[in-house]
């Protein structure tokens, strides 16, 4: 780390870091102070602040010392039911207390925990099940349905049910015709001996496998260590300012490595409370903000602009809320500065990371927010940011190429994947996918998805161009621009806009792009999205489904 970073400004300056050997052919900056597993983390924050709030959901508050002792009688009834080190257990569980006992269990255990969004259907749940050789499940009861049954998956022994009965009802849910038992979670952790000592890990052991959104085939399994963890809670910690007593708001889902690591595990971390929000409607999250006193959030930009056209936030008392993080898309200028004059205390904190960093490798330093909002910040201090070529040769500061990102919070491939793990991993460095810049400054900009890049008669367009430009027009809140194939140029602009309230004028939007881009970069055609864009849980857009909608003739064009 050079002497002009950012992060030498931080009130403390920068914790005691050293090169490292890991996975047997990396050396990566780490802290030298980490924790040691992601049980520690638990471990820690109840020894030293039993009695200070962990959880909130609605009516329902658990202090640290409360979610120990759910963790311990959850870690019994599991290891009763045959549930032991290394064995993989999925989560299909919302945003609900008995989450984060559950995962802190299988921690304990030293089991490897495999959250799957709540929005995954029946084949895709089957697929990762099986992939990871998952031993159990457990699942909310409105999600049960969608649980495989042993034909479909043969290794799954444990099925578990959360929220069909009140505690202590002890009652076993009956199997259908062709269906396979499922137990209940309260009948579950009164089945052991609360399990109070926690199983040795090492820190390269593997403490969750989460699957990859999958859009471009199979979702692959990035295998998370408790060494990743350590360093990306230390990061939340040391960049964002997180501190004991603090309280973040989890309104993404707890299943993504944002909601998980960046949200649940930095929080218990640092000893602070973590109030879920089952789902995502601005006046009902305005209002829990202002009763619960929340100090923090990370969301994406449209979770933030739909706060600001919501009229909860005039008289709202917001005034804790101190640090405001996004990422998964670029927030528009004219949304930071109406959250500057509505929210003056507030500081916005740009991220960019991906599952396969553990959640973050950049951030934005604080109060950098504004000057450099085409940017996702700087790498954070043990993280190692590169712009290489198609030949795998390091470009010069502003030259544009794929971001290879390298560091202790990189994972270290795919679970029973040698195949992917090779193509996406050299010499430690995540081949992202990412087109980008980094300036001579150290800030990192990003370009497009490779993927994504439009090639129109030869002319080459990033997409995140057009899109910002289309985001600082006022009113609207989302904007993607895809591809629409021609015969001729092989490629045209095409926009989707999600702008409620705006009149729907096409000639409008391409006045305000001329005015702003080349000529060629101007989106010919529009659809006007009456919804809010499909995305994954991380927040980024799911191009491939707008890509579908313009094959489709009924589709909402205006």
């Amino acid at each position: 780390m050079t002497a002009a970073s950012p992060w030498d400004a931080l009130p403390g300056g920068v914790p005691a870091m050293r090169c490292e050997g890991l996975h047997g052919d990396r050396v990566v900056r780490c802290f030298v102070e980490r924790p040691a597993s992601v049980h520690a983390l638990l471990e820690a924050a109840v020894r030293t602040r039993p009695d200070a709030e962990a959880v909130v959901c609605g009516d329902r508050r658990w202090s640290y010392a409360r979610l120990d002792a759910e963790v311990a009688r959850l870690a019994g009834g599991l290891a009763a039911h045959g549930i032991g080190a290394g064995d993989r257990v999925a989560l299909f569980m919302g945003n609900q207390p008995a989450f984060v006992a559950v995962l802190f269990a299988l921690q304990r255990l030293g089991a490897i925990a495999v959250p799957i969004g709540e929005r995954e259907q029946r084949p895709g749940l089957a697929y990762m099940l099986g992939q990871c050789g998952a031993r159990a499940i457990v699942a909310d009861a409105a999600l049960a349905d969608r649980v495989p049954d042993v034909a479909e998956v043969p290794g799954l022994r444990l099925r578990v049910v959360a929220g069909t009965q009140e505690p202590g009802a002890g009652v076993e849910a009956e199997a259908g015709a062709g269906r396979a038992a499922f137990v209940d979670l309260a009948t579950l952790a009164a089945s052991g001996t609360p399990r109070i000592e926690p199983c040795e890990v090492r820190p390269e052991d593997t403490a969750f496998i989460l699957y990859t959104s999958g859009t471009t085939g199979r979702p692959k399994g990035a295998m998370l260590t408790h060494l990743n963890i350590a360093h990306s809670v230390r990061h939340y910690e040391v960049c964002m300012g997180l501190r004991a007593g603090d309280r973040s708001a989890l309104a993404v889902p707890a299943s993504h490595v944002t909601g998980l690591v960046a949200i649940i595990l930095a929080l218990a971390h640092v000893g602070g409370t973590v109030v879920l929000l089952p789902e995502f409607k601005a006046a009902g999250f305005i209002a829990v903000m202002a009763a619960e006193r929340v100090t923090h959030t990370l969301m994406v930009p449209a979770m933030y602009t739909l706060c600001l056209m919501s009229p909860a936030l005039e008289g709202a008392d917001l005034s804790r809320w101190r640090v405001g993080g996004y990422g998964g898309a670029p927030m528009p200028v004219a949304a930071i500065d109406a959250m500057a004059r509505r929210l003056p205390g507030l500081t916005l904190v740009n991220a960019y990371g991906a599952t396969e960093t553990t959640s973050p490798a950049t951030l934005m330093p604080p109060g950098l927010t504004r000057d450099h909002a085409d940017t996702v910040g700087v790498p954070l201090p043990c993280a190692d940011v590169r712009v290489m070529d198609e030949d795998g040769r390091e470009l010069p500061a502003g030259a544009t190429g794929e971001l290879w990102i390298a560091g202790p919070m990189v994972v270290r491939g795919y679970w029973d994947n040698p195949e992917a793990t090779a193509a996406a991993f050299t010499g430690g460095h995540w081949h992202s996918g990412d087109l980008g810049q980094v300036d001579a400054e150290g800030f990192v900009r990003l370009v497009d998805r490779k993927k994504d890049m439009l090639n129109r008669g030869g002319f080459k367009i990033y997409s995140v161009e057009v899109e910002h430009v289309l985001m600082a027009l006022p009113g609207v809140v989302e904007a993607a621009v895809v591809g629409r194939p021609c015969p001729v140029l092989g490629e045209r602009v095409h926009a989707f806009i999600h702008a409620p309230g705006l009149a729907r004028d096409d000639e409008a939007v391409r006045a305000h792009c001329r005015a702003r881009l080349t000529d060629y970069k101007v989106p010919e055609t529009l659809t006007w999205a009456e919804s809010p864009l499909p995305r994954n849980a991380g927040g980024k857009l799911l191009k491939r489904e707008l890509r579908d909608r313009l094959a489709t003739p009924a589709d909402d064009r205006g």
